[in-house]
């Protein structure tokens, strides 16, 4: 059975606490991945990087994933898919690189081992922030996400958002290192008070078992932990605030900071996937909807 949808892409940071550890498949894909890998030659200093005529000489490209549903991880059969990877293997094709190769790890390696030449891209969904733009570049971000509550079927206490939560003193859950913990502290919750849970199953367990009035996560792992649940609903996504602001997390692909090049023209190809909606069509089988498309972009995400 494979492992429960993991909203994770919301730690700050580059350093991986437990909440990044490898969810099934990983480990015994990990010796296979360094094993296998083709190593590219190391960076040029070349204005710009010179990795996209290295990747097309050498047919491949190597990616780092950190075994996360649904963003990058191997299958039950053995196969790399996810959102990320799949949608490099679209926009590889194109740049003229058949073949993508993973390279799993743990999420808090992600930085450092695409810093080292271990792998050519991080493909995992990683969430766009001032901090980790210090360390690489980001493509545009290929999706955004929103939070949302696991609620009781009708929402009984009419939560909306954090600022609802407080109000109406709901009990509060969300999960281990969780970025909605800051959230409904800011909103004014009490952290102390707030129930920790190991991820959105448990949630929705504690929401169905009445331990708690609501637990939140992204919108799209709370959509898709209650589609078979008869006591819960997840709530309509909405923008939490950071500072007084709406914020809206972005997900994108990792570059080293010398590969300019490679990044260009990486979001080149995923802007025409945009504009024609290919881009959903590619997400779309791992839970993303129309809410989950954005036009932001790397710039405005890392505050320059």
């Amino acid at each position: 059975m494979a492992p429960p949808l993991q909203p994770l892409r919301r730690i700050t940071g580059t350093s991986g606490p437990s909440r990044r550890s490898l969810l099934a498949g990983v480990a015994a894909l990990g010796a296979l991945g360094a094993a296998g890998c083709s190593r590219v030659p190391t960076a040029s200093t070349t204005d710009g990087g010179d990795l996209l005529e290295r990747l097309r000489a050498a047919g491949v490209v190597r990616l780092g994933i950190a075994g996360e549903i649904p963003f990058g991880y191997i299958d039950k059969d053995g196969e790399l898919t996810g959102e990320a990877p799949e949608l490099a293997k679209v926009i590889f094709k194109r740049l003229g690189v058949d073949r993508v190769q993973p390279v799993p790890t743990e999420f808090g390696s992600l930085i450092p081992g695409l810093n080292s030449q271990q792998f050519d891209v991080v493909a995992a969904g990683m969430y766009v922030n001032p901090e980790r733009c210090e360390q690489v570049i980001f493509s545009d971000p290929d999706y955004q996400m929103l939070d949302s509550f696991i609620v009781r079927k009708g929402n009984p206490l009419g939560l909306r958002d954090y600022r609802d939560v407080v109000e109406k003193k709901a009990k509060f859950a969300t999960g281990t290192g969780y970025a909605e913990i800051a959230y409904a502290v800011e909103a004014g919750y009490k952290e102390s008070d707030i129930l920790i849970v190991p991820d959105q199953v448990a949630g929705l367990n504690a929401v169905e078992a009445g331990r708690v009035d609501v637990f939140a996560g992204t919108a799209l792992t709370t959509r898709e932990v209650v589609k078979k649940s008869g006591k819960a609903e997840a709530t309509e996504p909405f923008k939490p605030l950071v500072d007084g602001k709406p914020h809206v997390d972005g997900g994108a692909f990792a570059f080293r900071p010398t590969e300019t090049k490679l990044r260009d023209a990486f979001n080149v190809e995923l802007a025409k996937l945009k504009k024609s909606g290919e881009l959903l069509r590619i997400l779309r089988p791992f839970g993303f909807t129309e809410d989950e498309m954005t036009d932001l972009t790397a710039k405005e995400l890392c505050g320059g």
